[in-house]
């Protein structure tokens, strides 16, 4: 009865043990092996926040082709463009230590909302005339 005891205690401790060791062997110093438009959560807060508005809009984007208000190459046109705009704007803050001088947050911001401006530009031109 001892024997069985102390055989399955035994194993029980290395199974946790092994389990934390593997654990701690899969994840990625850095934290920067995620898939495209996934959330981050955790410390980075801002750049969490960018992949987040980015997954939205991809699948705003997306419904959008799916009713018929956008075609395809429009939505992946856009998706990319949204991609390109956020990939920068994650350079030009790791390049400045974390934070954009002024003008460069406006010039993001207004390139935001050209995007923004040509997503709802081509979404009226093909909406639903008599609503």
């Amino acid at each position: 009865m001892r024997i069985k005891t102390t055989l399955l205690s035994t194993t029980l401790a290395s199974l946790l043990f092994a389990t934390a060791s593997l654990a701690a062997q899969e994840a990625t110093p850095d934290g920067r092996q995620h898939a495209a438009g996934e959330c981050r959560g955790g410390k980075g807060g801002k750049e969490g926040k960018m992949f987040h508005k980015l997954a939205r809009m991809e699948h705003r984007l997306d419904r959008a082709v799916e009713k018929g208000r956008l075609t395809q190459a429009q939505a992946d046109q856009f998706k990319a463009e949204a991609r390109q705009l956020r990939d920068e704007a994650q350079a030009q803050r790791q390049s400045s230590g974390g934070q954009l001088t002024d003008a460069q947050r406006e010039q993001l911001r207004q390139r935001k909302q050209a995007l923004r401006e040509k997503v709802k530009a081509a979404m009226k031109a093909t909406a639903p005339q008599g609503v």
